[in-house]
């Protein structure tokens, strides 16, 4: 089966729109395309109990990010710094994301 499309890519600024997390901002670390999730800095942080390793001798209870479903972020508007939804656009036979409220691209 494809690989589903996001709305979002590795790098974005997003907002949560919904959650235990609600209106926190982070730029996205990593895309779980064929999970429908993202890793979101700083957002559903959760503890990790580690074992002593050769990275982290002493061991113990780590805080870090777990994914959450791509359904509950949506990208930031470069224009006004707003939660926006994604359109797309064809220039120069590359198609690009668009913001909805402003119309500005989102792809660098």
């Amino acid at each position: 089966m494809a690989q589903p499309k996001l709305h979002v890519k590795k790098g974005d600024k997003v907002k949560v729109i919904t959650g235990k997390d609600k209106g926190t901002e982070g730029v996205i670390l990593e895309a779980y395309p064929s999970d429908y999730r993202v890793l979101v800095e700083g957002v559903n942080m959760v503890k990790k109990h580690a074992k002593p390793s050769q990275e982290n001798p002493q061991g113990g209870i780590m805080n870090q990010e777990a994914p959450i479903h791509v359904s509950n972020v949506m990208p930031i508007d470069p224009q006004s710094g707003e939660p926006t939804r994604v359109g797309y656009k064809v220039e120069d036979g590359k198609k690009i994301r668009v913001a909805k409220k402003s119309g500005e691209p989102l792809d660098k």
